[in-house]
Formats: structure tokens, sequence, C-alpha cells
């Protein structure tokens, strides 16, 4: 197994200048965002796949043991506050439970029932889109909850640093970053790693593009929880409305702090006339902007 192997480059990296070996690792993390490069097609099919299947109440689940679990869990812990995706449409399975985000738990990674299991037990059906992560590719917890979620409809990503692994062979959707051996040999927190996190920040950023929930590039559905963000938020309603500072702050004001309907509302629609037009273009902004040049 490739990300399990011993570089012979590196085996008295102990007894190299610690410049030299934060030197060989950066180049490390460098080569493994290389490594990504050939699977932005993948990435993409992937993305518009899921965006499509969730619909107005699938869930993203996110499925991994260790380290890759652990990031898996932080990309999906980051959607709510980026982008508003809610906590209740999101479903995290870690190997050995959540307990095991700081703590390793022995032999949870092998559980095959336990991945099967907490599947079927978060209720994961077909308008779910099931995020599989695992270096290896042949984690036990991880395919078998892969297997379980296409079982039961779901859409199953998988994302690996080996080839031709049974994560990638059980996935609808394949994505794979050879990263190859690490510096310190089988620490798959470091090339796998950064590949992992990397392809999770495209692919959930791209799904929440294809769920309307970027516009020109500004984060419009994003969780207002405090000043700085409450002043950014005021700036976006200004800019996109095209409004000065204080109609866009009570518009903001007035939309309970959604950006989406802030927008609408500074554009002279009233709120609940707003709300029934974001609802009825899905929340995207980019449907409802030419609506109101044609009102105008």
């Amino acid at each position: 197994m490739n990300t399990e192997a011993l570089d012979a480059r590196y085996r008295d990296l102990d007894l190299w200048p610690t410049e030299l070996a934060v030197e060989a690792m950066l180049e490390g993390q460098m080569a493994a965002i290389a490594a990504i490069q050939s699977q932005t097609a993948a990435i993409a099919r992937a993305a518009e796949a899921a965006a499509e299947r969730l619909g107005e109440k699938g869930r993203l689940v996110f499925v991994g043991a260790g380290t890759s679990g652990r990031l898996a869990v932080q990309d999906g812990t980051e959607l709510y506050p980026t982008y508003g995706w809610t906590m209740d449409r999101m479903v995290f399975l870690m190997a050995g439970g959540m307990g095991a985000l700081t703590e390793a738990y022995e032999g949870a990674e092998d559980d095959i029932e336990a991945g099967r299991a907490d599947v079927r037990s978060q209720g994961i059906g077909p308008s779910d889109v099931v995020i599989g992560v695992a270096a290896s590719g042949r984690t036990p917890y991880t395919v078998a909850a892969i297997e379980e979620a296409r079982a039961v409809g779901a859409l199953p990503i998988g994302i690996a640093n080996n080839p031709g692994t049974l994560l990638l062979e059980k996935a609808e959707h394949a994505i794979l970053a050879v990263t190859g051996s690490e510096i310190v040999a089988g620490s798959t927190r470091m090339k796998a790693g950064t590949a992992q996190k990397a392809v999770l920040n495209l692919l959930s950023t791209a799904i929440m593009l294809r769920r309307g929930l970027v516009y020109e590039g500004r984060m419009v559905a994003m969780r207002i929880s405090n000043a700085k963000l409450l002043q950014r938020a005021r700036i976006m309603v200004q800019d996109i409305a095209g409004v000065d500072a204080e109609v866009a702050a009570d518009a903001l004001e007035a939309a309970g702090n959604e950006i989406r309907l802030g927008v609408i509302v500074a554009r002279g629609v009233p709120v609940e006339e707003a709300k029934a037009l974001l609802e009825a273009n899905g929340g995207n902004l980019r449907h409802v902007m030419p609506m109101l040049e044609k009102r105008d």
C-alpha cells in the first residue's frame, strides 16, 4: 500500500538538520496538492450529482476513521457558518463515535458491522449524499458504510489515496489523490491528509456553489454570528442591491439578518413577498435578481 511504504530517502530523517527536514516536509505537502490536479473533473462530477441529489431535504453524510474522519468532520462543520447549510442536514459517522475525534479507539476502524449499523441508525436514504474518506481506501468501517449507503439508495462518494481499493470501487463517484509514501512512514496525517482536506474543501464548496449558496463570489447564505460578520453582510447587501449603507442595514435587519432576503428587501420588495420569491427559486439569488431587474 503506497501510503504505508517506507521511503528510503528519509530513513535518516531524524538525523537531518531541522530546517532541511521542514523543507522536505513542505515539498511533500506541495506534492500532495499537485496530486489532486488530475481529479478536478471527478470532483466536479461528484459535486454536481450531490447538489442535485440533495434537493431541499437531503443530508450530507461524512464518514471516516482516525485522521480521515477528523478531516471530514472539520470540513462538514464549517458548512453551516460559511454557507448556512444547517446542522440538521449533516450527519457525521466516525469510527468509534464522536469521542474518537480527540482520542483513538482501538479496533474501531475495523468494525464492519458498526459501519453498516451507523448508516441504518441515521435513517440514511435516497436523498442523502454519503462521503467516505480513507487514505488506505480499504478501512473496513468506512467501506462498509459506503456499501450500506449504496444499498439504501444514497449517493456514495469515495475519497482515497491508494488506487484500486475497495472504497473507490464501492463508491458511485471515486476521487483518487495518489500521494505515495509519507516522509514519516505511515503518517497519513501528512501528505495524504493534506490532499484529503483539499479535496473535501473543493467538493463541499462546489456543492454549495451548485446549490445556489454563493452569489457573485460572496457567501450570501453565511450565518451572521458576530459584529464583523454583520458588517460584512451589510456591505454585501449594499453592493449587490446597489443601495446606500443605511438602506442596506435596515433591509438586513428587516430580513432577520438573512443576506439573500435582505438584498431583495433592499430592492423594495416587502419581506413576506421577498421570502416567497426566494423560496420559489430554491434560495438561489442568481435566479431572483433578473426578476427584480424586470420589476424596476
